[in-house]
């Protein structure tokens, strides 16, 4: 009986882990977002960033690279290792703020 209940339990502890470490997927990668914006508004880069803004290159390569990763099919490998670098950072900035 006490193997059964080991075993519910067990059941239970895995979508919960898995929830989480979604949650912190979605955790660093939203901390990324906002420190970029708050970071962009930064006095010493801003002019660079307006230049940048108003590059047609820079944008055109931009929309090079958002081709290459794939909402709609989040599980490939060049998305894995994006949100592998994403995830990566954003823990980063997130413990080194905390």
């Amino acid at each position: 009986m006490w193997k059964y209940v080991v075993l519910f339990c067990f059941m239970m502890v895995m979508p919960a882990q898995a929830q989480m470490a979604s949650l912190n997927k979605a955790k660093y990668v939203t901390v990324i977002k906002v420190v970029s914006e708050h970071q962009l508004d930064n006095k010493d880069i801003a002019s660079d960033v307006d230049k940048l803004r108003d590059s047609a290159k820079f944008k055109q390569d931009l929309k090079k690279m958002l081709e290459k990763l794939d909402n709609e099919h989040p599980n490939t490998a060049k998305n894995h290792r994006v949100m592998r670098i994403l995830e990566q950072a954003g823990k980063d900035i997130y413990n080194e703020l905390k």
